[in-house]
């Protein structure tokens, strides 16, 4: 499977013929920059390296959730259960113990987002905006209508679920009306990566990366605005060169918020204040994580890095993975583990990035990041497959 930055959301106040223009010269600049793709590759993939493992992972069990999932499907796990979704419309809830199916409903559409749930509402959303919310016995509650195509989960939480469209509004609907509670829009590039995309609940305030490398944090009472900071500024002569977005999730490790760009930097700042704590030159096209004493993020090139939170020191670097389309990583016991293109997940030592373990799952891609669980790892495949793996020492 190819993965390329071939696919942009062009902001809809540029004019048609501006943004058919636009995205046939993304089309043909970035149509040489697939990580692998045909018979004449320009980035060859690690080929899998052969160590000694020094981690117990096992399958404990694997479920279809639907069918096909791509960067903006992400599992999520409230107490025993896990929720997820897939574009042929299936959202489901399973026991995270044994997989078992405890519901399952159809959204009768194809979707682009999900999901995001608090246990109690479920949230998927559409590429023409529809945000559809499912109860815990998974019937349809209501339907809403964002602005635009939504290609971010859903965030359901404090009574809320919060959607961010392609226009760069971040939206709040009351979880058990889907009435709209507020709205707030950021002026943004022209042209954006289409890139793995999430947003962070925490403390009574929303926080979401942007396309031209912005960070907001939003109060989740009245949508009023906390504060704004740059992970990166956008360098270059031509648009292509300008595009710096957030990509991934934000995360909080303590009193740090910390996200990562492409084409820019990852950067650390003071959650509550907003203030700029530390910075390193970075890109990345799918995320970071962070745990109480690392951040993590592999580049653009599938390269693994570890930065010490306290000051952003570069820790380790993995190259054994390189352009292997690896996912945005999560931390698991003493490992991070990562998905790539084949299906396998890579899991390697927080401390150092030595590799420890390896396990394939159906051979199809991953592309949204992992989960991590109280009983394992649970990744989902483009399949659209739900697997838990165990993780032992």
């Amino acid at each position: 499977m190819a993965i390329t930055f071939q696919q942009r959301h062009v902001s809809p106040r540029v004019p048609a013929l501006m943004r058919a223009v636009a995205v046939a010269l993304v089309i043909g600049a970035l149509g040489g920059c697939s990580l692998f793709s045909g018979n004449k590759p320009r980035y060859v993939p690690a080929p899998l390296t052969t160590f000694t493992p020094n981690l117990t992972v096992n399958p404990v069990w694997s479920v279809s959730a639907g069918n096909k999932s791509g960067v903006g499907f992400v599992p999520v796990a409230v107490g025993n259960s896990v929720y997820a979704a897939t574009e042929n419309g299936t959202v489901g809830k399973y026991d995270l113990t044994t997989g078992a199916t405890q519901w399952r409903g159809s959204a009768k559409k194809t979707l682009s987002a999900g999901v995001g749930t608090d246990g109690k509402i479920t949230a998927v959303a559409t590429p023409r905006g529809e945000v559809i919310a499912f109860d815990d016995n998974g019937q349809i509650k209501w339907t809403a209508q964002a602005t635009s195509e939504v290609t971010v989960p859903p965030l359901v939480a404090d009574g809320l679920v919060v959607v961010r469209s392609g226009d760069y509004r971040v939206q709040a609907f009351d979880a058990e009306t889907g009435r709209r509670r507020w709205s707030v829009q950021r002026p943004g590039p022209a042209l954006a990566l289409r890139a793995p995309g999430e947003m962070l609940m925490s403390n009574g305030f929303v926080f979401s990366g942007l396309p031209g490398g912005k960070v907001i944090a939003i109060s989740t009472a009245n949508g009023a605005m906390r504060w704004e900071g740059t992970v990166s500024n956008p360098t270059g002569t031509s648009e292509l060169e300008r595009v710096s977005d957030v990509v991934g999730a934000p995360v909080i490790s303590g009193r740090l918020l910390c996200a990562v760009t492409y084409q820019g930097r990852i950067s650390c700042f003071d959650v509550s204040s907003g203030n700029a704590t530390w910075s390193r030159e970075f890109s990345s096209v799918n995320g970071m994580s962070a745990d109480v004493r690392f951040a993590y993020s592999a580049n653009d090139k599938s390269v693994v890095y570890g930065f010490a939170l306290d000051g952003g020191a570069n820790v380790w670097k993995q190259d054994a993975l390189q352009h292997r389309g690896l996912t945005a990583p999560v931390s698991l016991g003493r490992a991070i583990a990562l998905g790539d293109y084949q299906g396998y997940v890579h899991f390697l030592g927080r401390e150092d990035g030595r590799l420890l373990a390896r396990t394939a799952t159906d051979g199809s891609a991953i592309v949204s990041r992992p989960l991590a669980t109280t009983r394992g790892l649970i990744v989902q495949t483009s399949k659209g497959n739900l697997a838990l793996l165990g993780v032992g020492e």
